[in-house]
């Protein structure tokens, strides 16, 4: 049990360290920083969260420094850096990363194209190597550039099959038409036919020399010690010519309106504005706008408390000489989208007319000051925020935004508001739900073709790599949760950290809606989940998410939850969670506005690809009387009463089903009373209600094809039941196996298999001919094999949960 809990506590920190945001603030961190005699900038910042180190090199080159013509030159050659550098095979670079475990991938974005690895911190050597031998060049050739341009291509096809990347790729020719920021990163079709092996060779040696490179190493290491390796490792490397950067003259943006057809169960009004970029220094008033904008004690957030939105909120994206902010809302199917675009240019109207409230500005400012310190829990994080800083903000350090933030007014706020949010020069978007066609469903064993290899050949590393992987010790874990069960069954389990001033909470309450729901009642629980927004018994939507601000905690209440609360407020925190979570206001008004929005909200899902693709998987997998089968309707939801939410909350959220997890800068005995006083008089009420299916029989063959019309490439699955639980012992080897399979990336079997099927110039059903002779691309195409072992969607014979 004792490993099994260390296994917990071990995800959530992971967690923390993978997802949570960058941390904007260093002073519990010792930080050195020097510029190498041939011009590479070297940042490291230790942080001693757990054994493990991020590198993350960053090239100050990306689409914008591409080529006219070839907007994704920088990407195809980020994609070709993993595939061979002086003394490193692609062969060897991924059996490499793979036996070093962690995370490695690499961003290309307008400005920057960044590379990083995530890795114990006994490897950091290897990293730095591997990191130094693709500075000096790159080694594929003509042949391996043909065999990426397939891929990089069918990466296009995926994104160009989004609505939402297509508004968003629209929006940008119309908001910075005439300068590089008129095109993203990803390239095109078109440019990546164009563009050769010499091309992509001469990009590099013009962009990516340790001059025009900042390297950030983040984790648990000695800075003088790590400094004296980088400097043995990159400082042979010789500086390069920096050819001149394209210059940016902005131009003010015409008003325009961007319709498209979507995917998506929902529609999506979008009046987007021109805001400052990093270099402005109106920047931070900026940031705190947007942020007003956004929050829920604002007038954009009422048109969902109203009932004339789905959900709303107000989004960014910025570069280094300009930005844009775009307000959002979501309309049901058949809704009228024009009328929600007006309501948004109104509310930005009155902003300009009657002002920022200073309330908002305030706890916007604290908030994002705040946040600062809760970001110090990552340490990818802190390698991500100071390359940020350095490589795209043209900051000296993350504390630079920080001290400007602190330093914004009201006034500051205003001004920028008068300026930039011009509804006369706005970009309105459209993005209008478009049905599926009726799914094809085909009983039976399909004809495969199999495009697996006979046999693979082990690589033979470099001596630095073979060396240093040989040596790995066994990880020693630093976690000592402290587990233990209230009287009333809730499980706490609290793992102390001092890394920095905060507390973050994690809990869940086991629940299984197909299970728990009464007959007509489906769609219950989640209606329940949507109303824990409008406060408690005593405080009101308003007044609650007041107290929030107050002391600029982060609340999410529900089946899951969470809490991120500095130290000093854990109190606080807990006390309002504890109100929200067991005594919700669920007022009678919003009720009927939350069930009109969840039918509304129905009425698209049910009819969309996603949810028809999703639908065809589930039954063929599952009984025809299986309860995760069962589906909210819009009659279902329709039908329920306030007295229905109320009761199912009453007999369903309980302390014997609940797990608390909390993981900060607390003391274990402190923070285990501060839980009993606000959750001990938590009592369970009847008996506990099952949440565990019962076991399905092993599937039968099957497939399905779901027409997308709004999708250029397919997307395939397969999936089948498996007679294990996740307790027993063949488990772990299972996960194992399907990591080799294909979690490793370019060293998995499956890329390989795939890589060696797929050439440039392949198309999806190619790569796929089984499945793709009946139907036109632009699909969801979900097929169930037995006894075939495959990748995804694994869902036990017997201890279950939903396909992911």
């Amino acid at each position: 049990m004792a490993t099994i809990l260390t296994r917990i506590i071990f995800i959530m920190i992971w967690a923390l360290m993978a997802v949570t945001g960058p941390a904007s603030s260093t002073g519990a961190h010792e930080i050195i920083r020097e510029n190498l005699k041939n011009g590479l900038h070297v940042v490291i910042v230790r942080n001693t969260l757990a054994p493990v180190v991020t590198t993350e090199l960053n090239y100050l080159a990306g689409s914008n420094e591409a080529p006219p013509g070839f907007p994704g030159m920088a990407h195809a050659l980020e994609h070709m850096m993993f595939r061979g550098s002086p003394g490193l095979s692609a062969e060897q670079l991924a059996s490499i990363t793979a036996a070093m475990g962690g995370r490695s991938n690499a961003l290309t974005q307008q400005t920057v194209t960044r590379y990083f690895f995530t890795v114990p911190t006994d490897l950091l050597e290897v990293v730095l190597r591997i990191e130094a031998s693709r500075m000096q060049g790159v080694t594929a050739g003509e042949k391996l550039w043909d065999k990426e341009r397939g891929a990089i291509k069918q990466e296009v096809s995926r994104d160009l099959s989004s609505p939402m990347y297509l508004f968003y790729s629209q929006l940008l020719e119309k908001m910075f038409a005439g300068t590089p920021y008129a095109h993203d990163a990803l390239g095109t079709h078109a440019s990546f036919d164009k563009t050769t092996w010499n091309m992509l060779k001469e990009f590099h040696n013009r962009w990516y020399g340790p001059n025009n490179a900042i390297l950030v190493i983040a984790g648990d290491v000695d800075p003088l010690t790590t400094l004296a390796e980088v400097k043995k490792i990159f400082g042979k490397t010789p500086p390069r010519p920096i050819p001149p950067r394209p210059g940016i003259k902005l131009q003010q943006p015409i008003a325009s309106t961007i319709k498209l057809d979507s995917n998506l169960p929902y529609g999506l009004a979008i009046v987007a504005y021109r805001l400052p970029g990093y270099k402005d220094p109106d920047f931070a008033a900026g940031l705190i706008l947007a942020d007003v904008l956004d929050s829920q004690r604002g007038n954009l957030y009422e048109l969902v408390t109203e009932g004339k939105a789905l959900f709303t909120g107000f989004d960014t994206t910025i570069f280094p000489e300009a930005g844009m902010g775009f307000t959002f809302a979501g309309f049901p199917k058949d809704a009228d989208g024009k009328g929600l675009i007006t309501l948004l240019k109104d509310i930005i109207r009155d902003y300009k007319k009657n002002g920022i409230p200073e309330d908002l500005v305030e706890a916007s400012k604290q908030r994002e000051i705040t946040n600062a310190e809760f970001r110090k829990n990552s340490i990818k994080g802190l390698a991500d925020e100071w390359s940020m800083a350095l490589a795209v903000k043209g900051r000296n350090s993350p504390d630079d935004d920080i001290m400007a933030i602190k330093g914004v007014s009201v006034s500051d706020v205003n001004r920028v508001a008068q300026k930039y949010l011009t509804n006369n020069s706005a970009i309105v978007g459209l993005l209008i739900p478009r049905l599926s066609g009726k799914p094809m469903v085909q009983k039976g064993h399909q004809q495969v073709e199999s495009f697996t290899r006979k046999e693979t050949t082990p690589v033979d590393l470099p001596a630095w790599a073979e060396k240093a992987l040989s040596r790995i010790p066994d990880p020693v874990s630093r976690l000592k949760p402290i587990v233990s069960t209230l009287s009333n069954g809730l499980r706490l389990i609290i793992q102390q950290e001092h890394i920095s001033n905060t507390v973050n909470l994690f809990g869940r309450i086991k629940n299984n809606p197909g299970l728990q729901e009464p007959d007509g009642q489906e769609g219950v629980a989640d209606l329940l989940d949507d109303l824990f927004s409008y406060g408690t018994v005593n405080l009101d939507r308003i007044s609650f998410q007041k107290k929030l601000d107050e002391i600029a905690a982060d609340l999410s209440a529900g089946r899951e939850f969470s809490l991120m609360v500095m130290t000093k407020d854990f109190d606080q925190g807990i006390k309002l969670l504890s109100q929200n979570l067991l005594q919700p206001r669920l007022p009678e008004k919003a009720f009927k506005i939350v069930q009109k929005e969840n039918m509304e909200r129905l009425k698209g899902k049910l009819q969309s690809p996603s949810y028809l693709s999703r639908r065809a998987l589930m039954s063929m997998l599952y009984p025809k009387n299986d309860p995760s089968l069962r589906q909210a309707t819009p009659h279902s939801v329709g039908t329920l009463t306030l007295e229905d939410v109320r009761t199912f909350h009453k007999r369903n959220f309980r302390p014997d089903l609940t797990t608390i997890v909390l993981i900060g800068n607390v003391n274990p005995d402190g923070a285990k009373k501060t839980i009993e006083k606000y959750f001990g008089g938590w009592k369970a009420i009847g008996p506990k209600p099952e949440t565990v299916p019962p076991p399905v029989p092993l599937n039968k063959a099957g497939a399905a094809v779901v027409p997308d019309r709004s999708r250029i490439q397919d997307r395939v699955t397969l999936a089948e039941t498996l007679g294990l639980t996740r307790m027993e012992p063949d488990y772990y080897p299972l996960r194992l196996g399907l990591h080799v399979l294909s979690g490793g990336f370019y060293a998995t079997r499956l890329y390989q298999d795939l890589s060696v099927s797929m050439k440039s110039s392949s198309s999806t059903r190619r790569a796929w001919p089984q499945y793709g002779a009946t139907a036109k691309p632009g699909t969801f195409r979900w097929t169930v094999l037995r006894p075939t072992l495959v990748v995804s969607s694994v869902r036990s014979a017997s201890m279950r949960g939903d396909p992911r």
